[in-house]
């Protein structure tokens, strides 16, 4: 087969990598010049991925496109490609309206029956500070293309008006013309995710359940970063789907949308409450989803495109993900100064189903050696697996001190709330 991928940084490089594995034939298009490094020497490199598509094409059911992310309309783009006959994983221009304009996505949530948060759309920060002062409580603010989120702690919203106050206007780099950020009243319960593949008539069974850790620090401490590393499972998922993501079906379908897709919830007593989406493959997700998925992706891939099959393998249990990030994370290369070109080091005694579970992220070869790489520090995801969350943690964590790489930062405490109660909390709530 073969598989031209489309992105900014080269987020999908492990997977690319288990294509190359399985061999086919793989090229991938990095736009940003600061990441043409990122996976350099382990995955072929186009400059032009336009130049690329009768080459493509020349597969016909065999030839993939994959998207990576859903900035600068590449949703629109996706839709065109599909309307001239390729075949493309990733998203689709309603996806990317899901996942980027918050507002949208909760009356459409809304509208499907789910229970949804009290929020407010502004573009003008002023009428947000009315709005505050008017109506005092614990906010969440979730700007549309910038900063992403910041969570009040303070019951009478004082907090997110100062963070407001004080922050630069956010959304140009994005091609917004005006800003555009939500107020959410914040609930308080288990945060969990649902994710599935999406064929572009079905959902693909099993369903994943997700526990994100986004925090910078342990004890969820600290900035809020992409991730630093998420607990997921393949079993007793159906329920959950059902009653959250599996009503989008049919909108999936009007919308064109062929690819992953996840609902991010909160969940308590009184009900689920969806946040919001996630509109592409997640990162570090599909490398944590990697570690239990036994059905190849390129098998997953074409039986998504030709719409085969409606289900695929996985293994039960947990796997346990976390990121090892390097500086600049959770910042950008170059706006924070620091080292690039580190070696990354791995214990000589791993076994090839411990190396399986170390998963590529901003590395590439230099002079042979293995070396840090791109614009955020996004270095390694490590997996463990096990029949209890303890023991995906346990492994997971002795696979990463198996690691050496200068200055890395990781987190040792992932799923060690739900260890303690919240797992069991989402039993009783009758939601697996």
């Amino acid at each position: 087969m073969r598989f031209l991928g489309i992105g900014d940084s080269c987020d999908l490089g492990a997977l690319y990598l288990r294509l190359l594995a399985e061999g086919h034939e793989v090229k991938a298009s990095v736009a940003l010049p600061i990441c043409h490094d990122t996976l350099a020497g382990l995955v072929p490199r186009v400059d032009d991925w336009k130049g690329e598509l009768a080459w493509l094409r020349q597969a016909g059911d065999e030839g993939i496109i994959l998207f990576e992310n859903v900035a600068g309309q590449r949703g629109r783009l996706q839709d065109e490609l599909r309307r001239d006959g390729f075949h493309v994983i990733g998203g689709s221009a309603y996806g990317d309206r899901l996942e980027n304009d918050r507002g949208y996505a909760q009356e459409v949530l809304q509208n499907i029956g789910l229970s949804i948060c009290p929020v407010r759309s502004f573009s003008d920060r002023p009428e947000a500070f009315r709005f505050i002062a008017d109506n005092p409580r614990r906010y969440v603010l979730k700007f549309n293309g910038g900063y992403d989120t910041f969570i009040g702690q303070l019951q009478d919203g004082r907090d997110v008006r100062a963070f407001l106050a004080g922050l630069a206007p956010q959304g140009k780099d994005h091609s917004l013309e005006t800003e555009s950020f939500i107020l959410m009243e914040h609930v308080e319960g288990v945060e969990m995710g649902v994710g599935a593949y999406f064929n572009g008539e079905k959902f693909l069974q099993p369903s994943c359940l997700d526990f994100e850790h986004k925090r910078f620090f342990p004890g969820d401490l600290g900035e809020l970063t992409g991730e630093m590393g998420t607990i997921v499972t393949y079993e007793r998922t159906r329920r959950f789907h059902d009653l959250t993501l599996g009503r989008m079906e049919s909108l999936l379908r009007e919308g064109g949308y062929c690819g992953y897709i996840n609902l991010n919830t909160i969940v308590n007593e009184k009900g689920i409450w969806p946040l919001e989406f996630t509109c592409r493959f997640g990162y570090p997700g599909y490398a944590i989803l990697d570690s239990l998925q036994t059905t190849p992706w390129s098998t997953l891939f074409h039986s998504m495109i030709t719409r085969a099959r409606t289900s695929f393998e996985a293994r039960g249990g947990f796997s346990c993900g976390i990121v090892l990030s390097t500086p600049p994370f959770p910042y950008e290369r170059p706006q924070v100064d620091v080292p690039v070109g580190l070696p990354v080091l791995f214990d000589e005694n791993l076994t090839d189903a411990e190396r399986r579970n170390i998963h590529y992220g901003e590395v590439g070869l230099n002079n042979g050696q293995l070396v840090t790489s791109g614009a955020y520090g996004w270095t390694l995801v490590v997996t463990g697996l096990g029949g209890t969350i303890w023991k995906a943690l346990e492994r997971a964590n002795a696979l990463s001190g198996r690691v050496t790489i200068p200055n890395v930062r990781y987190r040792r405490d992932i799923g060690s709330r739900l260890i303690a109660g919240d797992f069991a909390k989402v039993e009783r709530l009758g939601l697996l």
